[in-house]
């Protein structure tokens, strides 16, 4: 069984934090896991013992992680999650990360009551298994700071429709191409990504800058208007209620979900009860089932909903498993989505047509 457990390289300075990662990841099973203390040894060990998966923190001695990033995708490629302190006060640096090849981030776990450990258990485990599972080439992106938007209704004053979008490993790219691509006069958008506390806010910033609409990070109370996209924030469930003729969006406290706070199932739940068939759903690449069920939910409420293909998938998890289950109506390749996403809002609004 040990010649079948995937190979983990954890590489971090701290003495405390290797071993707790250490114990975290071997108790999950089906990992071999080595550690080392900085950069330097990391890239002898891999030389010598090729790992299938790196763990890595980005402030070390001898050689930033950055570098170290940087070094191992331009030479041989390994999936790399960073696990760093920075996630909260440093997140351009995470964000560096992923823009260098890095497939996931998640917080540095911090040792606190049983509750916190096995969250951050949770949270650990399931991103370096997505990453054992992660295709490691770069999604689509536009060439310039802002793609060209797909055509709009002729009409937008009257849209009655909201749509949710939920994403995991690979999602960063993801939404950047799908938001990068709709048109400012869109239909409002709440979004999940699995990502950690504050980083967030840095996220939705730099979509802000990429995209025609608006994207903020959700807070409690903020209306859901057409032009604008919320994303929930990390740690914390989004949820859409109806007040009148407005949706308003809810941001809770609460337990990990389908193995996730923020969770896509409870967003997509929420936007069924709340929309039904005044909605659109979109699932993009991410590991696990988070998403499916409230996928199916959205479709049995009338809602249009729409996945990402697995071609251009970081990670085919999420998508295929709501395609499994009868969830999805388009299946097409992340660069199409943001025009069957207008389309679809379009034909659930009943306006009468797209601008050529």
């Amino acid at each position: 069984m040990k010649n079948d457990a995937v190979k983990v390289l954890v590489v971090d300075d701290s003495v405390v934090a290797r071993q707790f990662l250490r114990g975290i990841l071997s108790q999950a099973g089906g990992m071999d896991v080595a550690t080392v203390p900085d950069a330097v040894v990391a890239l002898e060990h891999i030389a010598r013992d090729r790992p299938d998966i790196v763990v890595l923190d980005l402030e070390m001695p001898r050689m930033h992680g950055l570098d170290f990033l940087r070094k191992v995708m331009a030479e041989r490629p390994l999936p790399v999650v960073v696990c760093s302190g920075h996630v909260g006060g440093g997140t351009d640096l995470a964000m560096k990360a992923l823009e260098e090849g890095a497939v996931g981030v998640v917080a540095k776990p911090r040792q606190g009551g049983r509750e916190s450990i096995e969250e951050t258990a949770v949270t650990l485990v399931d991103a370096v298994r997505a990453a054992a599972s992660a295709k490691l080439k770069r999604l689509p992106r536009a060439k310039t700071k802002l793609a060209t938007p797909v055509a709009g209704p002729v009409s937008a004053g009257t849209w009655g429709t909201i749509v949710a979008i939920g994403a995991s490993t690979g999602g960063t790219d993801a939404l950047g191409a799908v938001l990068e691509r709709l048109p400012a006069e869109s239909p409002a958008i709440a979004m999940v990504l699995h990502m950690p506390e504050k980083f967030t806010t840095a996220f939705a910033a730099r979509l802000n800058r990429s995209s025609a609409i608006t994207v903020k990070e959700a807070t409690d109370g903020d209306r859901l208007v057409p032009g604008t996209a919320l994303l929930a924030p990390g740690g914390r469930h989004l949820i859409v209620r109806r007040k009148g003729p407005d949706f308003v969006a809810r941001v809770i406290e609460g337990p990990l979900v389908s193995r996730h706070r923020p969770s896509v199932d409870v967003l997509f739940h929420s936007v069924a009860r709340a929309a039904g068939g005044s909605s659109v759903g979109v699932l993009l690449t991410g590991m696990g089932e988070d998403g499916a069920a409230g996928l199916a939910e959205m479709k049995q409420a009338g809602a249009a909903t729409i996945a990402q293909d697995e071609a251009t998938s970081v990670v085919f998890g999420m998508a295929r498993e709501a395609i499994s289950r009868g969830a999805v109506d388009d299946v097409v390749p992340i660069e199409e989505i943001a025009g069957v996403v207008v389309r679809r809002a379009v034909e659930k609004s009943g306006l009468s047509a797209v601008r050529k």
